[in-house]
C-alpha cells in the first residue's frame, strides 16, 4: 500500500514538479494551492505526511499546522519554504513540524527527508509487528519477543528495526538510515550504526540483515 502525502504549495510550477516527482517514486499525492483547500482535503482524507509551504493564501503554513496540532492531528509535517532565519526555523518546530526544507532544494533531498519522516512515524506507532513465525516486535515498547524470550532494544536499535520492517526486501540507504536514526541536531555515527546492526543480527540471525556494499542494507 502506497503512502499518501498531502502537498500544500501555491507556486504552480514547483507544485507540479514536486507532485510529479513524488508520484514517480511511488507515493500517492493529494495537493492544494491554498490553506483552505488543504484543510478541506485533510478533513476528507487521511495522509501519512504533510508537505507544507508557509506563504500560502488564506492562512500561513505555521498557523495551519498549529491549528491542526491543536485539533489532535499528529500526522508528520515538513515545511518547505524560502524562510531561512533561526526565528522562522524555531517557529516551525514550535508549532509541531518534524522537519524543515529550505528552498531551493534538490529533489533527492526531498526524497530522503520524506522517507525519513514517514519511517519515523512508522517507528512511533503502537502495536505488534510479526517478523516471522517465532519472532514479534513490540513497536511501542522497543522490545523483541523470540519464542518465549523478551529482548529490550535501545531506542535507536528499535528505530532501525522499524525502518527495516517498513522497507522489507528493499535497499535501505545509508543516507536514509542516518536521517531516520539521528535528529537534525545530532551527528550521524557510523561506529554506532555498525553496533546496532551487529546487535540486531545477534538477535535475529546474521542472514536476516544483508550488507549492500557502499549502499546500505536489506532486511530479508
Amino acid at each position: 500500500m502506497r503512502s499518501r502525502i498531502m502537498l500544500l504549495e501555491d507556486d504552480r510550477q514547483l507544485h507540479m514538479t514536486i507532485k510529479a516527482f513524488l508520484e514517480y517514486i511511488d507515493y500517492e499525492v493529494i495537493s492544494a494551492y491554498d490553506a483552505m483547500e488543504a484543510k478541506e482535503m485533510l478533513y476528507e482524507k487521511s495522509s501519512d505526511l504533510m508537505l507544507l509551504d508557509v506563504k500560502v493564501p488564506y492562512q500561513n503554513g505555521f498557523d495551519l499546522l498549529k491549528e491542526l496540532r491543536e485539533g489532535g492531528d499528529t500526522t508528520p509535517a515538513i515545511f518547505i519554504t524560502s524562510l531561512s532565519s533561526i526565528d522562522d526555523l524555531s517557529r516551525g518546530f514550535d508549532v509541531g513540524c518534524d522537519d524543515y526544507i529550505k528552498k531551493p532544494f534538490e529533489l533527492k533531498e526531498l526524497e530522503l527527508r520524506v522517507k525519513a519522516a514517514i519511517n519515523k512515524s512508522f517507528g512511533s506507532q503502537k502495536g505488534i509487528v510479526k517478523i516471522d513465525e517465532t519472532t514479534e516486535f513490540d513497536i511501542e515498547n522497543f522490545s523483541l519477543k523470540i519464542e518465549d524470550k523478551k529482548i529490550n532494544l535501545k531506542q535507536k536499535e528499535a528505530k532501525l528495526l522499524s525502518l527495516f520492517l517498513k522497507n522489507r526486501a528493499k535497499i535501505v540507504s545509508y543516507d536514509l538510515i542516518n536521517s531516520t536514526l539521528w535528529d537534525y541536531d545530532e551527528e550521524p555515527n557510523s561506529k554506532s550504526l555498525r553496533t546496532y546492526i551487529y546487535n540486531l543480527r545477534a538477535y535475529l540471525g546474521r542472514d536476516r540483515i544483508r550488507t549492500v556494499k557502499n549502499r546500505g542494507y536489506t532486511f530479508e
